[in-house]
Order: structure tokens, then C-alpha cells, then sequence
């Protein structure tokens, strides 16, 4: 990922400074399948071959990647559709496929001490050096297999999402973390993908819980500290106090 410094002043208290500040930058890239042109996508220029795998799982237009050619900006994945591809504006204002999302059946359950070690994991360099983009996390069998940094969210998680894809990392034992909101364009993608945990530090929406609920998936969010909230399938944290505490109404 490249970073450059920009000048720019710095105010504290009504005080000026001048300061190099560093800013992550985005680039243009054109995406292919099976050589022919697909979407344009505004992403950080690193994990390109992980992207362009993850993309098209995530967006449900194949279940497995052949290969991954990046050249310049240009991202070349072969894969085997499912069928033709169409598009509609996703939760994000860009593009999506219309495509249903995938039922999870997968009996992975963690714990809150597990919960609270995925979060811990959703942070990188990047995002403390410049505050401008996401962070994704990949991780199985309690090892962190994949972590990524991009200006777009969506973005992150194909990252890591693609790199499970090209080593043949079966996605129904593993646990996505990110920094991102959770509607239902960002929640859909891990339910294509088999995913079967969903771990974020920021909010989800009302079309996001219910697509995972459908989905089967596990939706943890405003994971900070020791505290985070679950809105679906709870079953899979184990370790809780049976006792549950009463609503507060006030």
C-alpha cells in the first residue's frame, strides 16, 4: 500500500502547525473474468490477486478461482461462472451483483475471550499511520491467516476473503473481522463466501441482521473491549452467562 505525505496545518487549541501529514493512496483498476471486461473498482494498490478472487466469490459470480494475472492496473481472474453476471447499486452506492445469499451450516462456535482476540487483530499499520482506511482479518483455528488494508471496506474483506480462496483455506472454520459497518451489501458477501462469523467494531443496519439471520451467520458488532453486541444465530458464543439481564426501559 502507498503512502505519501501531504502539507497541511494542524490546529490544537486554536493553534496552527505546520505539518507533513501522511494520506493513503487510492488508484483506478479494471477488473476482468475469463478476459473480458467486468467492473472498475477504487481500491489501495496492494493484495491485488487476493481482490480480484475474493470479489468474485464474494459477489456470488463463481465458487472457486483458477488463476489471478495482475498487470498494472489491470486484474485478470479466470474462473468458472455460475452464470452471467448483473449488476444493481449495492449498499455502498456502487455496483453489486444480483445474486442470493449463501446458507451457512457450519458448526464453528467461539467463545468471548475468542471475540475479543478477533478484535484485537483489526488494526494495521496503515490504519494507525493515516486514519484512511479499513482493516480486514481472516482468521481459522485461532490463527490469523489473512489481514488486509484498503480504502474501501468492501475492498478489505475481499482481500482477505481472496487470499483464503488461493490457498485453498476452507472458509467455513474461519471468523471475519473488520472495521467497517455491517449492512446487508458488506453481510452478504461473507454469506457467499461460507462464512460463518462476522466480527466488527462498527454498526450494523436492520437489512444487514436480517440477512444474516437468514444467511446463518453469527453477527457480532460494536466489538470494543470487552464488551460487543449480537444480533444473530448467538448460539455459536459459548461461554456466556445463562442468567440473561433484564432490558433497560428507561
Amino acid at each position: 500500500m502507498t503512502v505519501v505525505l501531504r502539507d497541511a496545518i494542524l490546529v490544537r487549541d486554536a493553534r496552527p502547525t505546520s505539518i507533513q501529514d501522511p494520506v493513503v493512496v487510492e488508484a483506478q483498476f479494471r477488473l476482468s473474468v475469463n478476459d473480458t471486461f467486468l467492473t472498475g473498482m477504487i481500491a489501495s494498490n496492494d493484495q491485488l490477486r487476493e481482490m480480484g478472487a475474493g470479489f468474485v466469490v464474494n459477489e456470488g459470480l463463481a465458487t472457486h478461482v483458477t488463476d489471478v494475472t495482475v498487470r498494472g492496473h489491470e486484474i485478470v481472474v479466470h474462473a468458472e461462472l455460475v452464470s452471467p453476471p448483473s449488476w444493481e447499486v449495492g449498499t455502498s452506492g456502487g455496483m453489486s451483483s444480483v445474486r442470493p445469499p449463501g446458507t451457512i451450516t457450519s458448526d464453528l462456535t467461539l467463545t468471548p475471550s475468542d471475540v475479543q482476540a478477533v478484535t484485537r487483530e483489526i488494526e494495521s499499520e496503515e490504519w494507525r499511520r493515516t486514519g484512511g482506511v479499513h482493516c480486514a482479518v481472516l482468521v481459522c483455528g485461532g490463527d490469523l491467516v489473512a489481514k488486509s488494508s484498503d480504502v474501501g471496506r468492501h475492498n478489505a474483506v475481499d482481500k482477505v476473503i481472496g487470499h483464503a480462496v488461493l490457498a485453498g483455506i476452507d472458509l467455513s472454520r474461519c471468523i471475519l473481522g473488520c472495521t467497517g459497518r455491517q449492512p446487508a451489501g458488506m453481510v452478504i458477501k461473507a454469506s457467499r463466501a461460507g462464512v460463518p462469523v462476522i466480527i466488527s467494531r462498527a454498526a450494523s443496519t436492520d437489512q444487514g441482521t436480517a440477512l444474516a439471520d437468514a444467511a446463518g451467520i453469527t453477527l457480532i458488532c460494536f466489538s470494543r473491549g470487552e464488551r460487543f453486541t449480537i444480533y444473530t444465530h448467538p448460539w455459536r458464543v459459548t461461554g456466556l452467562d445463562p442468567t440473561p439481564i433484564p432490558l433497560s426501559r428507561t
